[in-house]
């Protein structure tokens, strides 16, 4: 199968029941996302794949051939220059939205999946049914908390994150 890693195209041979998470841990040496629960509970293993977050751990690699996938070690490549920072990780690390850290890699790629579903006009279960439909999703708090509810932080530095997240909206 083939498949693009922060911008990289990759051919490999995987057995049919190889996870994207193992794939991309083993196979591939990208450790930043991490295998918390390994049962789509926890969110720390969450990638994008074709733009979209995905818990990787629930994800068969195989299903993805031909996909872009992009992890918290390409966030930077994908938005920033030269080796920069993505603007949500610069806004982590100016807010203290990590703690133990082991949770931030999903949390970061949730929050970019997020801020793309938000700009589409795609509704969670707290947004405004009175909003015109297909426009920007206004990102409140709540919306936040919603929205990143799949990502768990056992260190409790869920202010912090909605906090880092309103930053980069502003």
């Amino acid at each position: 199968m083939t498949l693009r890693v922060n911008g990289a195209p990759h051919a490999v041979e995987v057995d049919h029941r190889t996870t994207l998470l193992d794939l991309l841990r083993e196979r591939l040496a990208l450790t930043g996302s991490k295998k918390g629960c390994d049962h789509g509970q926890c969110g720390a293993c969450t990638v994008l794949v074709d733009g979209r977050r995905v818990n990787s751990c629930l994800v068969l690699a195989v299903s993805l051939d031909g996909s872009d996938v992009v992890t918290v070690e390409g966030l930077a490549k994908a938005e920033g220059a030269d080796g920069d920072l993505h603007p949500l990780q610069r806004a982590f690390l100016e807010r203290d939205a990590f703690q133990c850290g082991y949770c931030t890699p999903g949390q970061l790629c949730s929050a970019v999946g997020m801020l793309a579903e938000a700009d589409s006009g795609e509704p969670s279960v707290v947004t405004d049914p009175e909003l015109p439909p297909g426009g920007p999703v206004p990102l409140t708090d709540e919306e936040i908390r919603e929205r990143m509810s799949g990502n768990l932080c056992r260190c409790g530095a869920y202010p912090h994150i909605v906090e880092a997240v309103q930053d980069v909206v502003s």
